[in-house]
């Protein structure tokens, strides 16, 4: 059976015997192929197309215009029929797919592939061309925003684009969501006549808060073909008036008199306020242009009382401190050299002036006291170095005086005592006196020993060989006056004899105790055998 047909192109038309074709005409469901604005999009025909006797492409675009573009007989080249728009861009494949290069809007329709194998088929194409924004940017950025008005931050443009996207704002990296508050939210969408591309545009309207300050603002947009875009991020001057004034107070620890004292005033405004009224104990108002500090030198102790600093613009705004200059002083009497005499009164008497509580610790000779000391009637023994220190937290001051005793010499005691192999007498003369008194003896000693001068307390000892009895004299003096002591010391030959003396005594003492035991051992016995016999 044979069967002509017609194939139109823009030469005209051409028969096309088909020979021995049944009559049946077969039509594939529609597919959609994605391309890219300005890429080469390649367009399948159905598989079985590959070994078509013949292969023919039309398209019917979005505006309703129709037309062939290319045929091809098997085993031929391929007839380019379409008309300008599509001539220098349209192709065949092998198997048979169209290729479509430098892909425009106007693209996007209906692409038909015919094939001719036993049946005429049909193999229909929804031809979709995509395009990604160009970029992405914020653009008629705010100098600054003030806190609690609406304010317009910028806008985010993404041109040319199919379709056309949707832009989202973003702080921090978190969504931005109008609430017709603080965050408005403008978006418009502008077609290019001639390319057909969509240029999206958004405003944000938004109204700063506090927190706002170190925030990062940005936009994004997501792509149909699911490409993700976002600005760089951009930061913004956050305006806002002073809410809160705080003033410190710059100085040692402790502050003592004779220091320096730095006022600092700070507010939180931004921007921050540059000038400041120092208000000085209520009494004076300084003003200080362009800076935040006022410095007050070498503090004393009528410095203390409450410091202001405020706003010039804004004198109510204002904030205190409190200053306290730490002092101590004292004063103690006596000080110095003290010279009493034995059994007269020491009266101590120590003044503390001082900003707060303080302790009091006293030392003699550098050994700690339980309290002041209290000299009613003095001895020698009570001459020394005497301390006092008065602490303040970290403040102490120190005072001091030296206590001389002085008087007339006096002999504690006049000791005699034997040396060990019974030749020498020892004798010992202990003093007390100030100044140093000087030591003498009645008779010359064989060696002598003198102690060292402690608290008016002195010892002198002499070795003496006595070869008769006789009476030992011990004297000091110094220039209050003197003092004198005796004491008996025996010859060697009358101690020889007391020696002697003593061992026969100690021999009859010794007979005496064995008689008495010998005695009670006897009659002991005899007790025992009597009992035993009269049993």
């Amino acid at each position: 059976m044979c069967r002509d047909g017609l194939l139109q192109g823009n030469n005209g038309f051409q028969f096309v015997h088909f020979l021995f074709l049944p009559l049946s005409f077969a039509v594939s469901s529609l597919d959609t192929v994605i391309g890219l604005y300005g890429e080469t999009l390649e367009i399948p025909c159905n598989k079985e197309a590959t070994n078509a006797e013949i292969t023919k492409w039309k398209y019917v675009s979005r505006d309703g215009d129709a037309g062939d573009l290319l045929v091809r007989r098997k085993n031929q080249n391929v007839i380019v029929i379409a008309g300008d728009e599509y001539k220098s861009r349209v192709n065949l494949t092998s198997n048979s797919s169209l290729l479509l290069s430098a892909a425009k809007l106007s693209d996007q329709g209906k692409f038909t592939c015919i094939f001719v194998t036993e049946d005429i088929d049909e193999y229909h194409v929804n031809v979709v061309i995509y395009k990604t924004p160009v970029g992405l940017e914020i653009l008629e950025k705010a100098v600054e925003l003030e806190i609690g008005k609406q304010t317009k931050l910028g806008k985010c443009i993404a041109e040319d684009s199919n379709p056309a996207v949707n832009i989202t704002w973003l702080k921090n990296n978190k969504p931005l969501l109008a609430d017709r508050q603080g965050i408005n939210i403008q978006d418009t969408v502008q077609v290019d006549p001639v390319t057909g591309l969509s240029t999206t545009t958004s405003v944000l309207m938004y109204s700063a808060q506090k927190e706002d300050t170190d925030a990062e603002f940005s936009c994004s947009t997501e792509h149909s073909l699911g490409q993700k875009f976002t600005s760089s991020s951009e930061s913004f001057t956050i305006t806002y008036s002073t809410e809160n004034i705080m003033l410190q107070v710059i100085a040692p620890e402790p502050l003592v008199e004779g220091d320096n004292v730095i006022l600092k005033c700070e507010a939180d405004g931004n921007p921050a306020p540059t000038s400041f009224n120092f208000h000085l104990k209520g009494e004076t108002t300084v003003t200080v242009e362009n800076d935040n500090t006022y410095t007050i030198t070498n503090v004393s102790r009528g410095t203390s009382g409450e410091y202001k600093c405020s706003l010039i613009d804004n004198p109510t705004m204002k904030a205190s401190k409190d200053i306290t200059v730490n002092y101590l002083d004292i004063n103690l009497s006596p000080s110095g050299s003290v010279e009493k005499k034995t059994g007269e009164a020491l009266a101590i008497n120590l003044k503390v002036d001082a900003s707060g509580e303080y302790k009091v610790y006293w030392t003699k000779d550098n050994v700690k006291l339980d309290k002041q000391p209290s000299l009613t009637k003095l001895n020698y023994s009570d001459a020394g170095f005497y301390e006092c220190e008065v602490t303040m937290g970290a403040l102490s001051e120190k005072a001091s005086f030296e206590l001389i005793v002085q008087g007339a010499p006096v002999i504690k005691r006049l000791l005699k005592q034997r040396s060990n192999d019974g030749r020498h007498e020892v004798l010992n003369c202990e003093a007390e006196g100030f100044p140093k008194p000087a030591i003498s003896w009645s008779v010359n000693g064989t060696s002598s020993e003198e102690g060292a001068f402690v608290n008016g307390k002195i010892t002198h000892k002499i070795t003496v060989v006595p070869t008769a009895n006789l009476t030992v004299y011990c004297t000091v003096s110094n220039d209050y006056g003197s003092d004198s002591k005796d004491i008996n010391v025996s010859s060697r030959k009358c101690f020889k004899s007391y020696q002697s003396e003593d061992g026969d005594q100690t021999k009859m003492v010794v007979g005496v105790i064995v008689g008495l035991l010998v005695a009670a051992l006897v009659i002991g016995l005899s007790y025992w055998v009597y009992m035993r016999k009269s049993k």
